[in-house]
């Protein structure tokens, strides 16, 4: 476990903000910044400056994230595509030290996967021990880009885009258990930016990775929940 791990405090609001609204929303003022600064080396010298809101409330957790960007492409539409292939955004979650994490990956389009993984050893196919999430429990979670749909060709000039999520508890509760109050729980995870096709690849966390592969649970920082 990373003994220097980054804290980001999760702030209770009721309502939380709307799926479209924006990063300057009055409704996201009382959340905290998180900034996305540790970037792998194997990646290219595009260096998007990312960074991430989260509130949380009775029923879910809602995230903006905000990515002032270059090179964007997005081309995958459905659920559970390959998105971390194109401009993309990331945020793993692990609710307790002996449940497993999930991973929402979220394209610049809105597309997304997600799944829950136990053992991230990498095997043919995936990992050790996973359950991509069906489609029927996946897609109950909700995400919204600033983008169109399809972005292609590639922007190859600077651009800002927003995506918003909301991820509610009781699918995450279909694995992980019950989660009762998540007021005053302490989670772990990470938050990542991603382009592995695009022009310009890169790997950004706000938690560091200490090797080439953001499947590293024992690189993840803290999430508590106010």
């Amino acid at each position: 476990m990373n003994n220097c791990a980054p804290i980001y405090s999760v702030q209770w609001a009721d309502p939380l903000p709307h799926l479209d609204s924006g990063w300057d929303d009055p409704a996201w003022k009382v959340a905290e910044t998180a900034e996305l600064r540790s970037f792998r080396p194997e990646g290219s010298s595009h260096r998007p400056r990312t960074s991430l809101r989260l509130l949380h409330n009775g029923r879910g957790l809602r995230g903006i994230y905000q990515v002032n960007d270059q090179f964007v492409r997005s081309i995958r539409t459905s659920y559970m595509d390959e998105v971390w292939k194109d401009s993309c955004v990331e945020i793993f979650l692990q609710p307790g030290p002996d449940a497993g994490y999930f991973n929402l990956e979220m394209n610049a389009g809105g597309a997304h996967l997600c799944c829950y993984i136990q053992d991230p050893e990498r095997v043919p196919g995936g990992f050790k021990k996973f359950t991509r999430l069906p489609s029927e429990i996946g897609q109950r979670i909700e995400v919204r880009s600033s983008l169109p749909k399809v972005v292609d060709p590639e922007i190859a000039e600077a651009v800002t885009w927003q995506l918003n999520f909301f991820a509610p508890f009781d699918v995450l509760e279909h694995y992980a258990g019950p989660l009762e109050e998540v007021r005053g729980q302490r989670w772990r995870g990470n938050f990542y930016k991603c382009g592995d096709d695009g022009s310009h690849p890169h790997w950004g966390s706000w938690a560091p990775v200490d090797v080439f592969n953001f499947h590293t649970p024992r690189c993840f920082g803290m999430l508590y929940f106010e």
